[in-house]
């Protein structure tokens, strides 16, 4: 990928910045309609925000609470585009709302029954509202006691980088190229003070780079701030963050198949407890920050203020020894003019801001409408510099690695298609060995991370092409030093790379363990 822009002549048509959800969505709706694409991102892919998310492609029930219709309309189509276009990676995942009395059954099952028409022909299930015995029959560790009956909804359950990664396969194969571990340092502009092209340090090789680009496209998320300070010194500020935390428990706190959605808490946000990967992803809050960062530390409070909504629903309650693992993400909400404004009440809709330079921002947003707010941004470009208007192509496009009639208990089953080729490789000597048995982890997944998925350290694998550390934090530390080895084998790296990458793991997923 770095050769193919060493050459400094060539003007792409898009140099997106950040490797998130946005700019990800970006590259594979320009690169579908035929533009030339770079996209950069200064860490890993997904490193930040992007692969910290609650697991869920999902409409946003609580959107519908606020009235914001077009909002929940757009993400439960997108939800059930996501369905058909990744069937490997997204699923349709039922959910029951425990009731306190008939208020709530009525309530929820009418605003349910609203979320369902909505998606029109893309609804995952319809609603409806059941017994108390049947909810205790269907989550054998719910409260009988803190509910009078449930409403069952459905919504979309997904691996947020997994996704992230054969989505930037699919732009790669239209033609896009894209680079992780390349840190933009400034921006190029011409005589007239428009942006023609990014600075950037091959953060590896320590190496400066220079590429001109006909759009620049800042899609760096919680970090947007200062890109478009790059661009002018006196730029307001446009992302207020706020933070958000998981905690993952045992499959035992959850055993059945259904998820629970607690929709209201004491700071007034809905919490989830969702199956994923053979555990129970519980979360999440919503504390503003005041400083965005690429690892964000779960508070103490917000830890606390999981483990009592959980303990009270459950009859199982969870204490700190029993979270495998707590993460935290930032999201880059719109800074709102008005003062006072919850983070909650925040808008989740994506915005584009034009700078007088060209720059184009992309703040907002989230997974579940990636691949729109891709289209709205491509559809801008194009409307911004008279480009002809080429319609979406990627309503339809099956990501890379689609597969049909997933079977989920397959400890491989996210690899989708490509899971052929690393069985293959799982022949070859000592490549079937497990790093871990617990995660059922084989040597020929850190192969096939290196060779085909752009994991370029042990924390790449092990955080995200992979999700051993948001799986069980302690023992994807002692995962690191076998994948250290077999990585620099790969990379043809020494001894003394291999142990600051153990150490780099050991001290980063710290973080994770409580």
């Amino acid at each position: 990928m770095i050769d193919q822009i060493s050459d400094n002549s060539k003007e792409f048509d898009f140099i997106i910045i950040g490797g998130g959800a946005t700019g990800i969505g970006i590259a594979l709706e320009a690169s579908a309609r035929g533009y030339s694409v770079v996209l950069l991102e200064k860490s890993d892919f997904t490193k930040s925000t992007s692969s910290k998310s609650t697991k869920l492609v999902h409409g946003g029930v609580r959107y519908l609470a606020q009235g914001d219709l077009g909002l929940v309309r757009e993400a439960v189509i997108e939800r059930g585009l996501l369905t058909q276009n990744a069937p490997h990676l997204v699923k349709d995942q039922t959910f029951i709302i425990p009731t306190h009395g008939l208020y709530d059954e009525l309530q929820y099952t009418v605003g349910l029954t609203l979320y369902d028409l909505l998606a029109g022909k893309y609804s995952l299930g319809r609603s409806k509202r059941i017994s108390k015995a049947k909810t205790l029959s269907r989550i054998s560790t719910i409260n009988p006691k803190k509910i009078s009956a449930g409403v069952v909804y459905h919504d979309g359950q997904f691996d947020d980088s997994r996704l992230a990664i054969n989505t930037l396969q699919s732009s790669v194969q239209m033609g896009a190229i894209v680079i992780n571990y390349c840190s933009v340092s400034g921006l190029l502009k011409d005589n007239n003070g428009k942006v023609s092209g990014v600075k950037f340090i091959d953060v590896e090789e320590n190496k400066e780079y220079e590429i001109k680009g006909k759009q620049i496209v800042n899609a760096t998320g919680v970090f947007a701030d200062d890109i478009l300070k790059m661009d002018s010194p006196n730029a307001e500020k446009t992302i207020a963050p706020s933070q958000g935390v998981h905690l993952v428990l045992d499959k035992s706190f959850l055993p059945d198949n259904d998820a629970i959605m607690i929709p209201k808490t004491d700071d007034g946000r809905v919490l989830f407890l969702v199956p994923w990967h053979n555990r129970v992803v519980v979360g999440t809050t919503d504390t503003p920050i005041e400083k965005e960062s690429l690892e964000p530390i779960a508070l103490e409070q917000e830890i606390e203020f999981i483990l009592k909504t959980a303990a009270r629903y459950l009859t199982k309650a969870p204490i700190r020894s029993d979270v495998l693992s707590v993460f935290a993400g930032l999201r880059p909400l719109a800074a709102s003019k008005g003062k006072g404004k919850k983070t909650k009440e925040i808008s989740r809709s994506h915005k584009i801001f034009t700078s007088k330079s060209g720059l184009l921002t992309m703040v907002g947003g989230k997974w579940t409408t990636f691949r729109k707010m891709g289209e709205d941004l491509v559809d801008k470009t194009e409307k911004l510099n008279n480009w002809s208007h080429i319609p979406t192509k990627t309503k339809h496009l099956k990501i890379h690695g689609y597969k049909e009639n997933v079977d989920y208990s397959n400890p491989l089953y996210y690899y989708g298609s490509d899971e052929e080729a690393i069985l293959e490789l799982a022949k070859e000597d000592g490549m079937s060995d497990f790093v871990s048995t617990s995660l059922e982890v084989v040597n020929a997944q850190v192969v096939w991370a290196v060779k085909h998925e752009m994991a370029r350290t042990v924390e790449d694998f092990l955080a995200r092409r992979t999700r051993c550390q948001l799986l069980d934090a302690r023992e994807s530390i002692k995962m690191a030093p076998q994948v250290a080895e077999i990585m620099a084998a790969e990379l043809g790296e020494d001894a003394a790379w291999q142990a600051k990458q153990i150490d780099d793991y050991a001290q980063v997923t710290s973080n994770y363990i409580l």
